[in-house]
């Protein structure tokens, strides 16, 4: 009887919607479960905790909703009133949705609770701000000084050393600014200007090695270096060298183990065989021995080639004999390697890839240049074509007199192909075997594009100290 009264409720609402709006609903067709109720096809009573009314508001519904009115029996058999139809939102204005909003007040969800956040722990907390992309990490330090002093902390430091390292970011000079770094990442293809605050004023220092986050400078007279850290302005000035060669010198360097916190050091070496070793640790320059008599005096360094190293070994390009000749940082061993270069090549330089050592340059027959990619291969002691160009990149080439410089060599390269009428920058990824266009280098509050002179690849890091 209960379930009757219900019914009568329900055909009365209805009965009072036909009076309000005037019209009937249309009929239902004969297959329709509700076009006719019988006594005996009630459902069970309702029980208390199923009851769902619903009243529908005439003054935000439209004269059809009523429709939408119907009886529908679930799973347990009950008899549930679903609610009437409802447009979607129609989308509201910024002014309308923020009104009656206090400012600066933000959702109760999305409070962040004290109570659990102050138990966070210490070393996790580090682990995952020591994870952020370089430049966010930058703009957290502004929030406090705790966050500011991470770059001191010895637990910090571990915690960025244990983090693979991604592609390199490259330290460039340009022509225009000789005295104005200009850094490119190449995982937000973005440009960075750092201020070169710590070298002395008028003087031109070119990036010419790294190692583990740092820069080693030489000035553009060959007397002094540097070694900095670009993101975080670490900055030492070494000691004058005991060997006064101020000819042109090949550098490089290597780490003693797997940071700069364990030391570093950085070789020298000239065309007549002179050359001297930095210690970190030591903070001094040493003269380890001479070079042996089975390396062919006065070396025809390419100085247009940075040094590579692997492992604990430096190596470097010679033109005459064309090879490479090699320098182990630990045992302080000299060997030479006569391996013949391809043909037609020029502009060609050293570069690296997880101890594999490549060499990349310009190939020109006639009047078509492209840029090539070969891996030296170890029982042949052969130079073997890996990669080259896209031919579509390459015919911008055809007729033109390009020279090409390789601004980075550790796994991703960036080369700096440019002639009278072009000025091209692009980088290559030895393992994804991928060609990318740089973006032009414009200085801030600029808009003239910058021809890069010079640079290096070095893998960020926020911890390395000089």
């Amino acid at each position: 009887m209960e379930g009757l009264a219900m019914l009568r409720q329900l055909i009365g609402q209805l009965q009072d919607l036909l009076h309000l709006y005037g019209s009937p609903p249309p009929p239902l067709p004969p297959s329709s479960p509700f076009h006719l109720l019988h006594l005996h096809q009630l459902p069970h009573p309702f029980h208390d905790h199923h009851r769902r009314w619903c009243f529908p508001n005439i003054n935000d519904t439209s004269a059809e909703d009523y429709y939408s009115l119907v009886m529908a029996a679930g799973k347990s058999g009950n008899c549930k009133m679903l609610e009437p139809f409802k447009p979607p939102p129609s989308k509201r204005s910024r002014k309308e949705r923020n009104r009656g909003k206090l400012p600066g007040s933000t959702p109760a969800s999305e409070v962040m609770d004290q109570e659990i956040w102050k138990e966070f722990p210490e070393d996790l907390f580090e682990a995952v701000i020591a994870r952020l992309p370089i430049a966010t990490f930058f703009r957290f330090r502004s929030v406090c000084r705790k966050w500011n002093s991470l770059l001191e902390s010895q637990s910090f430091s571990h915690h960025c050393a244990e983090i693979p390292l991604a592609n390199p970011w490259f330290y460039t000079i340009t022509h225009e600014n000789m005295n104005v770094g200009a850094m490119y990442d190449p995982s937000t293809k973005k440009w960075h200007h750092p201020t070169i605050s710590f070298l002395p004023a008028k003087m031109i220092a070119l990036p010419v090695a790294s190692v583990g986050g740092l820069v080693c400078f030489l000035d553009i007279g060959h007397r002094n270096f540097y070694v900095c850290n670009p993101l975080t302005q670490s900055f030492k000035e070494l000691p004058a060298r005991s060997v006064k060669v101020w000819s042109r010198v090949a550098v490089g360097m290597t780490l003693n183990g797997n940071s700069t916190n364990e030391g570093y050091k950085i070789l020298w070496v000239g065309c007549d065989g002179e050359y001297e070793v930095y210690e970190s640790v030591k903070n001094s320059w040493s003269r380890p021995g001479s070079m042996p008599s089975n390396i062919k005096l006065p070396l025809s360094l390419n100085f247009r080639s940075q040094a590579i190293s692997i492992d604990s070994t430096l190596y470097f390009m010679q033109s005459d004999p064309e090879g490479i000749v090699s320098y182990n940082m630990v045992s302080g061993v000299w060997k030479q390697f006569i391996i013949p270069a391809p043909i037609h090549l020029s502009d060609h330089t050293l570069a690296e890839c997880e101890g594999r050592i490549m060499l990349v340059g310009l190939l020109t027959k006639n009047a078509a240049t492209c840029v090539c990619i070969w891996e030296l291969q170890k029982m042949t002691l052969l130079w073997k074509e890996v990669d080259r160009m896209p031919n579509i990149w390459c015919l911008e080439f055809y007729g033109k007199h390009v020279r090409m410089s390789c601004l980075g060599n550790k796994g991703l390269f960036m080369l700096s192909l440019r002639s009278r009428q072009m000025n091209r920058l692009v980088t290559y990824n030895v393992m994804s075997r991928e060609w990318m266009k740089v973006p032009g280098c414009v200085l801030p509050r600029g808009r003239k594009r910058q021809w890069i002179a010079c640079g290096t690849a070095f893998y960020p890091c926020l911890t390395a100290t000089a």
